[in-house]
């Protein structure tokens, strides 16, 4: 077997990286952008629809980096399977709010659901910090398009509802 091969990093960052393209694979199968979103009426601030993309691409990588740093700086099997448990129901709650938003066509219970989103990343910050502030770091810029996303969901909702 190569010295690749039995690197440590290589089981999380490849669990990591097939967790992160699976979760972005089902969140752009959920997402359409289509003429019910396009006849929306939109914030004047609002990002151009082209920019959510490479931008997700960013964050999703990013989470992957993390949570492999994490999961190898995790000193116990617990504090392993605590990451994996946080980043997966992060991913669930993700793909949640495309769902209401895209899917269910409810901006209003997505952004109900935004500060779960958003509490969940928060939260991944928190106990990733305790054991790796690198990890933790990878997550503010997820946090920040989080944030931005809910003031964006919830003026889409203002000049929209009701639903």
């Amino acid at each position: 077997m190569s010295r690749f091969a039995d690197s440590p990093w290589v089981l999380p960052v490849g669990i990591a990286a097939v967790a992160a393209m699976i979760t972005a694979a089902v969140g752009a199968t959920i997402t359409d952008i289509g003429p019910w979103y396009q006849a929306l009426k939109q914030p004047d601030w609002a990002p151009p629809t082209w920019l959510f993309g490479p931008a997700w691409t960013v964050i999703f990588g990013l989470c992957t980096i993390s949570g492999a740093t994490a999961w190898l700086a995790a000193r116990t099997p617990t504090q392993a399977e605590n990451v994996i448990g946080l980043f997966a129901l992060n991913g669930i709650l993700n793909l949640l709010w495309s769902f209401l938003f895209f899917r269910l066509h409810r901006p209003d219970y997505a952004a109900l659901e935004v500060g779960i989103l958003w509490s969940s990343i928060a939260a991944l910050i928190v106990v990733l910090w305790r054991f790796s502030r690198p990890a933790s770091a990878l997550l503010l810029p997820y946090l920040a398009w989080v944030s931005f996303a809910a003031i964006l969901n919830r003026a889409i909702v203002e000049l929209n509802g009701p639903f």
